[in-house]
């Protein structure tokens, strides 16, 4: 139940709240709420941010994807 208006974008990774209205671009691995929607913190520390966006982890074949810990996005990096 969100509304995103036309030429928003959201980061990859980025997580949007219920009922929010994203009306400006919501930055990689962030956490965006309300109407309009603002960024209340990242799932992450930068330094992750910019290894999990330079590996491209998502374009990996489906079957290695099963294999690495998806979860633990400090693990992922150090097996990438």
């Amino acid at each position: 139940d969100v509304l995103i208006l036309d030429g928003v974008t959201i980061g990859t990774g980025a997580v949007i709240g219920a009922q929010s209205l994203v009306n400006k671009d919501i930055p990689p691995y962030a956490i965006a709420v309300g109407s309009p929607a603002q960024v209340v913190r990242y799932r992450f520390d930068q330094n992750i941010i910019d290894s999990l966006l330079a590996s491209q982890w998502w374009n990996l074949p489906a079957q290695q994807l099963t294999d690495l810990p998806i979860e633990n996005p400090q693990a992922l990096l150090k097996q990438l």
